[in-house]
């Protein structure tokens, strides 16, 4: 490894990969890799189906694992998803293999048909003779085809309504950052057209702090009330909508505009210090928002009380999500952060350990209180991605091809 660990901390990320591979095993499944153990819980809640995001980074975990029997069964989830694609194009939020049925969300699942191009691509790229791009040429075009329509045609960044990407009882809403950091990886990746554009506007947008005032009109209105209202002028909004905007501190969506190339060294050094002050690791990597939304505030939403969940330090409302840590070591890799990062992969070993190796879903934000489900997937693969971005010096896993 690049970082330095004591014999004792080596030997709790051992146990950690270790386990990590034991769990992506467990839950593999003909049709692909499941959100979570089997269990009557998980079943009444549809985590033993195979979700596009879900299995879409379980793929990039499970192709960089080192285990041939996990990177032989990466692309299985992304073909069953495949096999489930809307006529329209659109790759569902998860698939119930039981039945066999396609779920698509409330509001429409804008992110699993980013993440599904981009695991498709990545797994492409670690084995051309594979020729999964080649095999799913015509879905692929199709799924373009259809975040091509959701595509403002002058900002050439996606819109959606709120509730509809992995953060589904979240109000973010119009442009939102963590889906268009998404889809300029996916321009990149597929080399479509207004990528540059894509990038400008990204930035203009989501940091009008910084950026050059924009040349088109609409752009300047939209940035306009963050300009003159937002507090916090560190980080990217999470959204931004005609008159509002949010300022909570979207860790992941700020994350993927690091890991996608939409940050200069200076901006990524300025994303980064706002992170670490905000203190978004201090109880264990990450916590999903830097300041959560209060039900006093103009952002909250009923569905956010539902089921108790989204309150303050919960859920995607300030609770810790360990598969977004993944992310968070490999971002301070890519900054060259690596004793930060071993630091943080250590700790993220520590929270996948706890409840007898529980790899929950999420945590409490203060309190590290384990909830969700039990025995979920894209934590075992998101430490398998942390691992090997320490391991490799931050070149091992990139989104972006190098």
């Amino acid at each position: 490894m690049t970082t330095q660990f004591s014999t004792e901390d080596e030997a709790l990320i051992e146990t950690c990969r270790q386990k990590s591979l034991e769990l992506l095993r467990a839950n593999l499944s003909p049709q692909g890799i499941l959100a979570a153990t089997p269990s009557a819980r998980a079943e009444s809640r549809s985590y033993t189906a195979i979700f596009g995001r879900d299995a879409a980074i379980c793929a990039i975990g499970m192709a960089l694992s080192g285990d041939a029997l996990l990177a032989r069964e990466a692309a299985t989830g992304l073909a069953t998803l495949a096999a489930h694609q809307a006529p329209n194009g659109q790759i569902p939020n998860f698939v119930d293999a039981r039945r066999p049925e396609a779920d698509f969300w409330y509001l429409g699942c804008i992110d699993a048909t980013l993440w599904w191009l981009i695991a498709l691509d990545y797994l492409d790229r670690r084995d051309p003779a594979g020729g999964l791009r080649r095999r799913f040429a015509a879905e692929a075009a199709q799924a373009i085809q259809w975040l091509g329509a959701q595509e403002h045609q002058r900002l050439f960044l996606l819109q959606q309504n709120e509730a509809s990407d992995w953060a589904d009882i979240m109000p973010r809403s119009g442009f939102v950052l963590y889906t268009n950091a998404l889809w300029y990886c996916v321009k990149q990746l597929y080399g479509l057209a207004h990528g540059e554009e894509t990038r400008a506007n990204f930035n203009q947008l989501f940091h009008p702090f910084s950026a050059a005032p924009a040349e088109y009109r609409r752009v300047r209105l939209l940035a306009h009330y963050a300009q003159e209202k937002a507090k916090n002028r560190e980080l990217f909004l999470s959204f931004v909508n005609f008159s509002f905007f949010g300022e909570e501190g979207d860790v992941f969506g700020n994350l993927l505009a690091l890991l996608c190339g939409l940050a200069d060294g200076a901006a990524a050094q300025r994303t980064l210090r706002a992170l670490e002050h905000a203190g978004i690791a201090e109880a264990g990597p990450v916590r999903a928002v830097c300041v959560p939304i209060r039900p006093a505030d103009s952002l909250w939403r009923d569905y956010m009380s539902r089921h108790q969940q989204n309150l303050e330090w919960q859920y995607h409302n300030g609770g810790i999500w360990p598969f977004v840590g993944g992310f968070w070591v490999a971002a301070l890799m890519l900054a060259g952060e690596q004793e930060r990062a071993g630091a943080e992969l250590l700790k993220l070993a520590r929270v996948n350990a706890l409840d007898d190796w529980s790899f929950n879903e999420w945590l409490h934000g203060q309190t590290l209180e384990p909830r969700g489900m039990r025995g979920q997937s894209w934590n075992a693969a998101a430490f398998l991605i942390a691992l090997d971005a320490v391991r490799k010096g931050g070149a091992g896993f990139a989104l972006q091809p190098e």
